[in-house]
């Protein structure tokens, strides 16, 4: 049995781990790996001791051991380092007293902390890319091309990708791109979309009686929040019913401001915070899902997990060309549209196919059952997590490595 220490830089509460890290980390540990997870835990201090043992009593009955450091968040540069050189020391230590054999890092500050630490111990890596993060930095404005940050950051992951035993990408087009910069990246590449557990989206629907576009995610970064309005504003000229409904933790009073710059009228749409366990109810009363992503080069390594989400809830979706695999999806399974500008003539044709799908009564079970073939948690990425260490297993070879 392979010991594996999954390391990730948020909290164990964040939505995004607990709808794309714990799943994962349940089937690999379903799969027959002792799983250990170390995760940076924002305000400790808020939480009892006996709270926290409480969560690792219950993600011990799931088969991971989780462990945590604090993160420190300011002043941002100095702070990151401390975290990635205290958690390079914690990971030394768990392979040495515990027997960890493989260092799978989620995204490249991870990868960063396992690279400091193989220099004091042996260990097989997986390198989760989770995305082009220096060239999404700068596509957002964050970062400059060329700044410390940046090259950093392209650093590590120049060297986790050299490193890796084995590499985990979430889009066929970024493995693409990575091996024609490197053809023998090519035999240890693996591509794991954002996957769903489909069994949380109850087969027996209950559609609102309005008309509902629906949108569920972050509001920040490359998201286009003015553009999604404009494309329900063509939408509500057929479909007087309709209402927008924003799935969010984000600013609620940011986006309510863009909808009614735009022109959305205060009564046609409806902000909420949903928590993650919440999102397949939510989706259930939806008829069409939208993700509209600034169309920037870092984008051919984005899943974004509301796709899989709206389409194991049933409903199809509107996408604009540019993210991930999502133009090839859409186009040859037939489950939605792809939008190559945002024009008023290109939106309002769009709202006229994306509505006749949606009204069409087969839509609903080809939605689900592209969803299984492309985004179940555990026909795809469950398996493919664990054929990832099947592949470790089999090739490992003895250290010191020449």
């Amino acid at each position: 049995m392979l010991h594996t220490l999954y390391i990730c830089y948020l909290s164990l509460d964040e939505p995004l781990v607990q709808s794309q890290v714990l799943p994962y980390l349940r089937e690999l540990a379903a799969g027959g790996v002792k799983t250990k997870l170390l995760t940076f835990e924002k305000d400790l201090k808020q939480k009892s001791g006996d709270q926290l043992a409480a969560t690792q009593k219950a993600l011990a009955s799931s088969g991971i051991t989780w462990s945590f450091l604090p993160y420190h968040k300011r002043p941002s540069m100095p702070a990151t380092l401390y975290d990635v050189l205290a958690g390079a020391l914690r990971i030394a230590r768990m392979v040495r007293r515990e027997g960890v054999e493989v260092l799978h890092a989620r995204a490249h500050i991870p990868m960063a902390m396992i690279l400091i630490a193989r220099r004091f111990v042996n260990c097989q890596t997986v390198f989760d890319l989770r995305g082009l993060i220096a060239e999404e930095y700068v596509d957002a404005g964050i970062w400059q091309e060329g700044s410390i940050p940046f090259k950093v950051i392209k650093w590590i992951e120049r060297a986790g990708l050299r490193q890796a035993d084995q590499i985990i990408v979430l889009t066929k087009r970024v493995r693409e791109w990575l091996i024609r910069g490197d053809p023998k990246l090519a035999d240890k590449i693996t591509v794991i979309p954002c996957c769903v557990d489909r069994s949380r989206f109850a087969a027996d629907t209950h559609r609102a009686d309005r008309f509902q576009l629906v949108y569920a995610g972050s509001v920040i970064g490359l998201y286009l929040v003015e553009e999604m309005a404009r494309f329900f504003l063509a939408l509500k000229r057929l479909r007087s019913d309709a209402m927008f409904r924003v799935l969010t933790y984000g600013s609620r009073d940011s986006v309510a401001a863009v909808l009614q710059r735009v022109g959305v009228a205060v009564e046609d749409f409806e902000i909420v915070a949903v928590a993650p366990e919440d999102i397949p109810r939510n989706l259930s009363q939806a008829h069409l899902g939208i993700s509209f992503r600034k169309p920037t080069f870092s984008q051919i390594a984005a899943s974004p997990t509301k796709i899989a989400e709206y389409l194991a809830a049933g409903i199809p979706v509107v996408s604009n060309a540019g993210t991930g695999d999502v133009d090839e999806l859409l186009e040859t399974e037939r489950v939605g549209l792809t939008v190559h500008s945002f024009d008023d003539e290109t939106l309002a044709h769009a709202a006229r196919q994306t509505l006749a799908l949606a009204d069409d009564p087969a839509t609903e079970a080809l939605c689900r059952n592209v969803a299984a073939k492309h985004f179940d948690l555990h026909e795809i990425g469950g398996r493919r997590y664990c054929e990832v260490y099947e592949r470790i297993a089999v090739n490992r070879v003895p250290w010191p490595r020449t």
